[in-house]
C-alpha cells in the first residue's frame, strides 16, 4: 500500500467518471439542478473520495471498509442515472454511456477490493 492514492486506477476512473457526471447534469431542467443533479454529483463525488480516504488509512481492513463505501456511491449513482434516463434528462445513448463507464468502474473497483485482505 505504498503508492499514492492518484496512482490507483480505480481513483483515476473515478475521477473521470465525476467529470461526466458533471457534464451530463449540467443538461439537466433547470428546476432539478437542487434535486437529482445535486444527488448524483454527490454520491459521484464520494466515489473517488472513499477511495482516496481508505488509501491514506493504515490498515488494509480500513481501506477495504472505504472502498466498499465507494461500490455503495457508485450503485447510488448508477440508480439516479436510470431515474434520470427514465425522466428524459438525456438521451438513451448519453444514459448509456455513462452506465457504461459505470459499469467498468464497477469492475476495476471490485478487482481492487478483491486485492484487499481485511484482517480477520
Amino acid at each position: 500500500m505504498g503508492q499514492s492514492y492518484r496512482e490507483l486506477i480505480a481513483w483515476q476512473k473515478a475521477m473521470d467518471f465525476v467529470m461526466a457526471v458533471y457534464a451530463a447534469t449540467k443538461l439537466f431542467p433547470r428546476d432539478e439542478i437542487c434535486a437529482l443533479a445535486s444527488q448524483l454529483r454527490r454520491a459521484a463525488v464520494l466515489i473517488p473520495t472513499n477511495i482516496a480516504e481508505g488509501q491514506a488509512r493504515f490498515s488494509p481492513s480500513e481501506f477495504h471498509y472505504f472502498l466498499g463505501r465507494a461500490r455503495g456511491a457508485l450503485v447510488e449513482v448508477e440508480t439516479q442515472l436510470m431515474i434520470a434516463q427514465n425522466l428524459g434528462y438525456f438521451n438513451a445513448e448519453q444514459g448509456q454511456k455513462l452506465l457504461d463507464k459505470a459499469a467498468e468502474l464497477g469492475r476495476v473497483l471490485n478487482g481492487l477490493i478483491g486485492s484487499i485482505k481485511p484482517a480477520a
